[in-house]
């Protein structure tokens, strides 16, 4: 399956709510009026497009209508363009270090696929030729371990792990020692899920990322947010408390397969102006695929 069939794929549901309720709103009356106009902010904010994006949208939909009037007026090209306009400035692509290992760290609140996403990541970089490492740094459940090991095992790539409630910090120190000595291209740190709102588990990120940050210049040289798709605009507040904790680098957004909220995609990185890295968009190592703005909008708004 080829990028844009899997971000269609994975966007169905969004797009389908989405542009039916747009259909639904033209159709009935060709004229814009202030109460179609209302609808239409109604549908796009529904499908957590957010409010900045959403008023963007309806001021060139206005517009639009002003200077040609409603024939051949096409609403879901409007839409698709000031999306794909907002978000292509978004640098998706992973910065390597400028020399040695590039060590990733793997970010976010419980349930959202951290570790599922590390492992998917090592297996994109495998992909393009590249040696890769996987540190089991969430020592908090005994399942996290195992689990990465599990998927180390399935993707034949060296999982760094310690034991089970051992100091993450230590892990992490152990994985960049071990990623140096084998001169590995990437290596990608599973921390373990922490809500947003609690000061001493960010306090423990920190102190992990100052530990690796001892041992190699510039580690972590990228901070990635795993953020699930399907909770919508409660995304973008984690987003913000990671960001004040731990400058992120960017953001991967999983499971937009499972859900009609694919716009909070756009709201976040409207507002906070991170980029999208990545985006989950099935259960496959492959399904975890770059971000693409033009890709993305027309996924979502294509008839």
């Amino acid at each position: 399956m080829g990028l844009f069939a899997k971000f269609k794929a994975g966007l169905a549901q969004t797009h389908a709510k989405l542009t039916h309720e747009i259909k639904r709103i033209v159709t009935r009356s060709p004229k814009l009026t202030a109460e179609s106009l209302e609808e239409i902010e109604h549908a796009l904010i529904a499908a957590d497009l957010g409010l900045a994006m959403t008023t963007q949208i309806v001021a060139a939909v206005k517009k639009a209508y002003e200077t040609q009037g409603a024939a051949g007026l096409d609403y879901l090209a409007i839409a698709r363009a000031e999306i794909e306009k907002s978000l292509s400035a978004n640098h998706a692509e992973i910065k390597p270090a400028a020399h040695g290992t590039t060590v990733i760290s793997i970010v976010g609140v419980n349930g959202t696929g951290k570790t599922t996403t590390s492992a998917k990541l090592a297996h994109y970089f495998q992909g393009r030729k590249k040696t890769v490492l996987l540190a089991a740094c969430d020592t908090f459940r005994a399942a996290a371990i195992e689990q990465i090991k599990l998927w180390g095992a399935r993707l034949k790539v060296e999982v760094i792990a310690g034991s089970y409630g051992a100091d993450a910090a230590s892990v992490a120190h152990d994985a960049v020692t071990a990623a140096q000595a084998r001169s590995a291209d990437y290596l990608f740190i599973d921390t373990a899920g922490r809500l947003h709102t609690k000061h001493n588990l960010m306090q423990e990120l920190q102190k992990l990322h100052r530990v690796i940050g001892k041992q190699l210049a510039g580690a972590p040289h990228e901070v990635l947010l795993v953020l699930d798709g399907g909770t919508g605009m409660n995304a973008l507040n984690q987003a913000r408390e990671f960001h004040k904790a731990v400058p992120l680098t960017g953001l991967i957004v999983t499971k937009l397969d499972g859900t009609s909220k694919g716009g909070m995609v756009v709201a976040i990185q409207k507002e906070l102006g991170l980029p999208i890295k990545f985006i989950g968009l099935g259960e496959q190592p492959d399904d975890l695929q770059p971000f693409d703005a033009k890709q993305f909008a027309q996924a979502l708004f294509e008839d």
